[in-house]
């Protein structure tokens, strides 16, 4: 089985932090969101080859990708970003048996193993949502196949979210169906992925559908936040081994090395890079990047960047790498 990651776009839902770090590694619970997915790739094994479709900062997604895992692996520019369907039309030379699509701006529950069992054309996982209006979502039939797919439906025909994890069997008939959206007008400004699943199903492909347990969103700061919480919450949590003078520490967070943390109350959901100082604060539900200082401030709902200086700062803040902001006079 081959793997493709599409991870072009410039995450602009998540500015000023994707001006300098690529959407797929901002850090939830002390680890990139990619790896994440990466991991469990590694633990699924028979991969022959993952093929990268990059953009924004391609170079960085590179070196992390060459350095922390091993699989044989290959690099796309996706220079015209015109959509997920254009992402994985440019791996096609390189796709020659079935394939897992996995797009890496959230995190899952699933259990991957079922690919090895499958003798359907495809799988798309789904979770089953509330506000079915934001996603992609997907209607079945009585046996669980996929009969449409719609982009944000207005009408509630179906709650189950498309959630950017797909297994291709039919790999052919799918870049059949890629082609044919190659040359339709653009759906909503875009060349949809899921229109080419929507060609292979009225061309007679059965793709099954498959809930996950859970499926966490990294794509926007407001969940963002929620999914580095759900991440301590399910085992990704450190507690300090040290350095913590005065302090109290609320679990679950993850601290790493090096942090210092005095007279403050710290946590829960709260992640914090090596390197950074705290004090006199409260900090909840909150993302902190390493070497960043914040002091007097009372943070909820936060990201704050590598190398950040916050002071004096009450409520919920968003401040990319490098920024320093002082709301108190010295």
């Amino acid at each position: 089985m081959k793997v493709i990651i599409p991870l072009a776009g410039k995450g602009t839902r998540l500015r000023p932090h994707t001006y300098v770090t690529p959407k797929p590694m901002l850090k939830i619970a002390g680890k990139p969101v990619m790896s994440y997915i990466m991991d469990d790739l590694a633990r699924l094994g028979n991969i022959d080859e993952v093929i990268y479709i990059t953009g924004h900062l391609k170079d960085r997604v590179e070196s992390y990708a060459r350095k922390h895992y091993t699989f044989s692996a290959t690099f796309i520019e996706q220079i015209v970003q015109d959509g997920t369907a254009g992402a994985v039309a440019l791996a096609k030379p390189h796709i020659d048996q079935p394939v897992l699509i996995v797009f890496v701006d959230t995190i899952f529950d699933a259990d991957l193993s079922i690919i090895n069992r499958s003798t359907d054309d495809g799988i798309i996982w789904t979770k089953v949502v509330e506000d079915y209006q934001r996603f992609g979502v997907v209607v079945t039939d009585k046996n669980e196949y996929m009969t449409r797919i719609v982009e944000k439906p207005s009408e509630p025909i179906s709650k189950r979210a498309n959630i950017g994890l797909y297994y291709i069997r039919n790999w052919r008939l799918m870049y059949e169906g890629i082609e044919w959206v190659l040359t339709q007008p653009k759906n909503k400004g875009e060349y949809y992925l899921t229109d080419a699943f929507q060609y292979m199903i009225d061309h007679s492909a059965k793709i099954k559908v498959v809930d996950v347990d859970a499926w966490y969103d990294a794509g926007k700061l407001d969940t963002l936040i929620e999914t580095n919480r759900a991440m301590l919450e399910r085992g990704h949590a450190r507690r300090p081994t040290g350095n913590t003078d005065g302090s109290r520490i609320i679990d679950p967070v993850y601290i790493e090395d090096g942090v210092r943390i005095t007279n403050s109350t710290v946590g829960p959901n709260v992640s914090i890079g090596a390197g950074t100082v705290i004090d006199g604060s409260t900090v909840r539900d909150t993302i902190i990047g390493a070497k960043a200082t914040i002091k007097t401030s009372r943070l909820n709902d936060s990201l704050i960047g590598d190398e950040t200086v916050l002071i004096g700062a009450n409520g919920a803040v968003s401040i990319g790498d490098h920024a320093e902001v002082k709301l108190t006079i010295d």
